[in-house]
């Protein structure tokens, strides 16, 4: 009973439930750190819920890379902190339409700014498959030999920028205040959890729009070809008119995902720092 329930009502309760208690907590005053403790709770949630229905079991225990993960989320989501926390010197020096929609409700707002930021993310992930100094980069994400919600923040910093810059650009543009963007950046953050969700989820055909881990899954199989879809972060409509969205095969399982040709990638934090920087074989 526990399993089916957590199998049907997580991933759509996880979402709503903590990007509703961010959006009442900062709609209220409360002040930005409160999201800090939201993404903790998110966190234990998201294990939790792997073990208690897992998509692969195997997939809940270290395959040495626990502790490369742990640092790379802190240094990830220290590094957005301090992007939004710069925002007004950034904001200062970027050119502004003026034109964001102040007056709208802060869900609304924070809606806008997904989908905006998201067609951005997405572009330069798809871009980030074949252009090979941003493959180099993201490739480090594509090493993880298991997927489970903490290692969506298992980014090299300098690919991670690329994407921030590409997603957030037109918002800054259109004069996005820093209340959307940290309540954006802590959407990104429970997005990232649920797209790599070791959890054996069922959301029918939301499937089709939102990137989850039942579409995202694909995109992770240690393929050149077969891997190269479902880019999207958030939804799945640039995947459809991009051509590049599949739904309909199994999904990968235990010792089927990494990057092709390449069961040597390095496991240690600094090694994968360098990585990218010296010569690849393959993909």
């Amino acid at each position: 009973m526990v399993r089916t329930l957590v199998r049907y009502g997580y991933a759509p309760v996880f979402f709503a439930g903590f990007i509703g208690m961010a959006l009442y907590a900062i709609g209220n005053g409360a002040p930005v750190w409160t999201l800090t403790p939201l993404l903790v709770l998110a966190v234990a949630i998201s294990f939790a819920a792997e073990r208690l229905a897992p998509y692969e079991s195997a997939w809940n225990h270290d395959m040495e890379d626990d502790a490369t993960n742990l640092i790379h989320a802190l240094v990830n989501e220290g590094s957005i902190i301090l992007s939004v926390l710069a925002l007004p010197v950034i904001s200062a020096m970027t050119p502004s339409l003026a034109i964001w929609p102040v007056t709208w409700p802060l869900w609304a707002q924070l809606v806008l700014a997904i989908v905006i930021g998201d067609l951005g993310i997405t572009l330069a992930h798809f871009a980030s498959h074949r252009t090979t100094a941003l493959w180099r980069l993201h490739s480090v994400h594509h090493s993880a030999r298991r997927l489970y919600g903490f290692n969506g923040l298992m980014k090299h910093p300098l690919h991670q920028a690329v994407e921030l810059v590409a997603g957030v650009t037109p918002l800054l543009i259109m004069g996005m205040t820093s209340t959307v963007a940290w309540l954006l950046s802590f959407a990104v953050a429970i997005q990232l959890l649920l797209q790599h969700s070791n959890v054996d989820m069922r959301i029918g055909p939301l499937a089709y729009l939102w990137a989850v881990a039942p579409a995202h899954r694909h995109h992770h199989i240690a393929s050149a070809v077969d891997g190269d879809v479902n880019f999207g972060l958030f939804l799945s409509i640039w995947d459809h008119a991009l051509g590049t969205f599949e739904i309909n095969r199994a999904m990968p399982r235990d010792g089927e995902v990494g990057v092709a040709g390449r069961p040597d990638f390095p496991k240690r934090y600094l090694e994968q720092l360098a990585e990218p920087f010296r010569h690849q074989k393959g993909y």
